[in-house]
């Protein structure tokens, strides 16, 4: 990224204090001075402990939560309301389950006024690009838990955002189907370089799949302590990839600043 080109999506020393409704004089801050910025084109991981925060940016920068302190910047411009140029993937499921599977991939464009005839298209094409092609009329109940994070990345990617925030998306899916689905995501990402912020607790898939990793404090107060860059070769397999050296270089170094956050962590629940 050039100096003179604005982030994709910055987040400018960000703080995030939760006030108790039972009882007003306690408080929790759960990112505390929190920068990241992501440049047009980049995908950039964050991991760290869980439970430190990290779902929080992410909702920060959706304009889903405003922060106690801070500003976030789309493409240079203050974010006020909802980030109108990113789409969203959850972690959960976000399917609706009385529409079929392309209902819900064209959902967004519906809500977004564009006509029915023209939605069906564009969801029929993006059904096809995520290798779901017949599987339209399927209802969520009746699609395995691959099929139903496919059809929630074509209904996060029709309508061509210009950031893509991910939320462990596919946390829930067994290795080989999960390894699938990472493969899919940087294959579309290739083709269209959005830029991309992907929250993970799973530090193989962060160093597989990205440009950048950004390594967060336990909370609270979670905060960036360190950062690396992913200096693989692309295109990249992420079974693969985990076999190069380099790879094991870096695992070995990001997990030597992770570590004892994720004790620390670990131990922070325990007494809770």
């Amino acid at each position: 990224m050039s100096t003179s080109e604005p982030c994709a999506l910055a987040l400018e020393d960000i703080t995030c204090t939760f006030i108790s409704r039972d009882d007003p004089g306690q408080r929790y801050t759960a990112v505390r001075d929190t920068t990241l910025r992501i440049a047009p084109g980049e995908f950039v991981s964050v991991v760290g402990p869980t439970g430190c925060g990290k779902s929080t940016l992410l909702n920060v920068g959706a304009g889903l939560l405003s922060p106690s302190s801070g500003q976030v910047r789309v493409f240079g411009e203050p974010l006020s309301g909802i980030n109108r140029r990113a789409g969203y993937m959850f972690q959960g499921e976000a399917l609706l389950p009385w529409r079929s599977a392309l209902d819900n991939v064209i959902a967004g464009l519906e809500f977004a006024g564009v006509e029915r005839a023209q939605a069906l298209d564009e969801g029929r094409a993006w059904m096809r690009r995520v290798g779901l092609g017949g599987f339209e009329d399927r209802y969520p109940h009746q699609m395995s838990g691959g099929m139903r994070k496919r059809t929630m990345l074509a209904q996060t990617l029709i309508r061509d955002p210009d950031i893509i925030l991910m939320d462990e998306p596919f946390s829930a899916l067994d290795i080989q189907t999960r390894q699938l689905m990472e493969n899919e995501v940087l294959e579309l990402w290739m083709a269209k370089r959005k830029a991309v912020l992907f929250i993970t607790h799973d530090l193989d898939e962060a160093i597989a799949m990205s440009d950048r990793v950004v390594v967060l404090s336990a909370g609270p107060g979670t905060h960036p302590i360190g950062e690396f860059s992913i200096d693989l070769p692309r295109p990249r397999d992420v079974a693969e990839v985990r076999m190069q050296p380099r790879f094991i270089e870096l695992h070995a170094a990001i997990w030597a600043v992770l570590r004892d956050e994720v004790l620390k962590g670990y131990a922070q629940q325990k007494r809770a």
